[in-house]
Formats: structure tokens, C-alpha cells, sequence
């Protein structure tokens, strides 16, 4: 499955930077409120250490990780919900995306210039929070006056739908974005159609300067706060030594980390919470021409993981073999692992596991 991340946020907090750094692109970083006019669109690797030890044991051609997509949405600022900034554009692309990356500016510099005038994090939070609900609010009512108009033809399942509308629009009415308000996965359901953008997970990202990378700082900490009254996931990078880390040969990067304290990239600290967020998990399969790593949603049957890989795979389904990279490790070669008992056959309404090494049989 597709993953994507919006990167989004006020003008001026680093976004472009950021995503170049971890993409290693060229998107436009003037230091102008409406430089990014298109989004720029990323594909990354996801981090995930656990191949290459299953590589380490069985050889292979090709190596293939998992991938996310980040898009670098230009930055949004009051109004944009009613058109500002090319506000409407800019909101549009948000729809696109799987969770939003929310980019908050926590770092002095007189040389970029802060749009709002001063610093002032959770002020800039509640600004991109509030034209995200008023442009979800827009797009509710509209929903609401559609379905109105089914309920009084007789459409069948249009009563039902139009009373969570109505809640929708109540919830956003009083600042409650739609992730909060609805938790149940038929409500959440009947909203689809709507691509509502505060129905999206969010993840909150403080840019921080790199003298600030040991204390936090009063800004981060109220970030912090924000985060955690939402139940949201957080964290902090340094957008110009993501940068600096883009630049170097792979093999000087660790001991530029480990100089600076730090023990992972932010891409890598990134990638996986987006995938915590989100509720995915990652299967492997292993062969002499390619090892790869797979995205599934948690909870998903073999059935359906083998679909991910082909259709033919979960049409003709017959059985999963199963083992694990603590097995693979210690046995040393599938023969090692059949012969030890290691190696499960399961069925199509098996629940993979979050590292699974999966060989699927199927016949067409």
C-alpha cells in the first residue's frame, strides 16, 4: 500500500528545507510566504534495519525497503481557508495525503523572516488548526445541504448519513477537529467521501536550532504540551543539520550524529512514527532474486498481505509459510528452519505480524 505525509505549516518554518533534506530534492526555499506554489512530492525509504539482517543471512539480488511519500505543501496562513495565499490550492493538496506532517517553527533567526512578526509557536498551531477546521467546516455544510436534499427525494441511506453531518458540523462548529470527535469506524466511514482534513492523524514536529538540541526550549515544551492534549505524537529536529546530514557520504554520517549526540537521522525517527501513527506494520519476503519489505494496516489477514504483493497471489491463496528474524538468525538458512520446526504453515484469516518473513503458495 501507498503511504504519503503532508508536510504542512505557516510560511517560514522550514518546511522546503526539511524536505530536501530528507529527500534530497530541490524544492524552492526563498525566504518568501508563498514560495512552494505546487507541492513537491518526495519518495523516501523507510528505515528498517531488519532487512538488511535478513539480507546479512540470505543472500540476494535486489534489495527493496518499504517507501513513503512526502509532499511539501506550501505554507498555509490566515484566510487560507477562504482563499488567501492561494489558500483553496494549497488546501486542495492536503486532501491527497494519508497524515499531515505539522511543522511548527521553534528557532530564532532574524534572517527568515516570521510571518506572524515574533515567535510563537502555539499561536502559529492554533493559525493552521483553525483554517483547516474552517475549511472542513465549509466543506460539511455543503455536505449537509447535499444530503438534505436526498433525505426529501426518499433516498434510502441518506438519513442516517445526513445525522453524522450534522454532528460533523457541530463538532467543528465548536473547534473540535474530526479526529477527535469521531472515533467510531462506521462514523468514520460515512465521512470518507467528504476528504476531510481534520480527519487526517497529525504528527507535530518542532525545528529547532542546533544550540537547542540538549535543553528544550519554552516553545518546544508548549508544543509539547499541544501534542500531548491531542494525543498526538511529537518530536524535535534540526532542519539545517538534517540538511548537513543530506550532504554527507553515508558512511560519515554516523559518527557526524554521535558527534552531535543524536542516534538516529530525523528521516528515520520520522518514517517510523508516521507508520505508528497510521497503524501500519511491515512484513518481508526473501528470495535469491529479492528481499523486500511490505506495508500493510495492522491486523491484516495473509490473505490480504499476499494481495498486497499480486492479485494472483490472493486470489489462488493456499498457505503462508511463517518464520521469524530471531529464527532466521540463529538457524542460519530456511533448510536449518524447516528442519527445526520453525517454519509455520498458516492460513488465509492469519493476522501477519508486525516482521513476519512470509513465503506465499498459491496456484491460478
Amino acid at each position: 500500500m501507498g503511504v504519503s505525509a503532508g508536510i504542512v505549516g505557516l510560511p517560514n518554518v522550514g518546511k522546503s528545507t526539511i524536505f530536501n533534506a530528507l529527500c534530497s530534492a530541490k524544492a524552492a526555499a526563498e525566504n518568501y510566504p508563498f514560495c512552494t506554489i505546487d507541492p513537491n512530492t518526495g519518495i523516501v525509504a523507510v528505515p528498517d534495519e531488519r532487512l538488511n539482517r535478513i539480507c546479512s543471512v540470505l543472500p540476494t539480488e535486489k534489495i527493496v525497503p518499504a517507501f513513503l511519500e512526502l509532499v511539501d505543501i506550501a505554507g498555509l496562513v490566515r484566510g487560507a481557508s477562504k482563499g488567501e495565499g492561494l489558500g483553496n490550492q494549497f488546501l486542495g493538496y492536503i486532501k491527497n495525503v494519508n497524515a499531515l506532517v505539522h511543522l511548527v517553527r521553534c528557532f530564532e533567526d532574524n534572517d527568515v523572516t516570521h510571518i506572524e512578526g515574533t515567535l510563537d509557536p502555539a499561536r502559529d498551531v492554533a493559525i493552521v488548526n483553525t483554517e483547516l477546521l474552517l475549511k472542513d467546516l465549509e466543506t460539511v455544510q455543503h455536505g449537509v445541504e447535499r444530503m438534505a436534499k436526498l433525505v426529501k427525494t426518499g433516498e434510502k441511506n441518506a438519513k442516517p448519513k445526513l445525522e453524522i453531518f450534522q454532528r460533523a458540523e457541530q463538532a467543528l462548529s465548536r473547534g473540535v477537529p474530526i479526529r477527535a470527535a469521531f472515533t467510531e469506524q462506521h462514523d468514520r466511514a460515512a465521512l470518507a467521501e467528504l476528504h476531510l482534513l481534520t480527519a487526517k492523524q497529525v504528527l507535530y514536529v518542532a525545528n529547532i536550532d542546533e544550540k537547542d538540541l540538549v535543553e528544550e526550549t519554552a516553545g518546544v515544551r508548549s508544543l509539547r504540551k499541544q501534542a500531548e492534549s491531542e494525543g498526538a505524537p511529537f518530536f524535535t529536529l534540526c532542519g539545517k543539520i538534517e540538511a548537513e546530514i543530506g550532504e554527507l557520504p553515508a558512511p560519515d554520517r554516523r559518527a557526524f550524529l554521535e558527534g552531535l549526540g543524536l542516534s538516529e537521522p530525523g528521516l528515520h525517527v520520522l518514517a517510523n512514527k508516521i507508520y505508528r501513527l497510521l497503524g501500519l506494520r511491515t512484513f518481508f519476503t526473501s528470495t535469491p532474486k529479492e528481499s523486500r519489505a511490505w506495508t500493510i494496516p495492522d491486523g491484516t489477514a495473509a490473505v490480504s498481505a499476499a494481495g498486497v504483493i499480486h492479485t494472483d497471489f490472493e486470489k489462488g491463496f493456499i498457505k503462508a509459510d511463517v518464520y521469524t528474524l530471531d529464527d532466521l538468525e540463529k538457524y542460519r538458512s530456511e533448510a536449518a528452519l524447516r528442519a527445526a520446526g520453525k517454519i509455520r504453515q498458516e492460513g488465509r484469516d492469519y493476522v501477519v505480524q508486525d516482521g513476519d518473513i512470509l513465503f506465499f503458495k498459491f496456484n491460478v
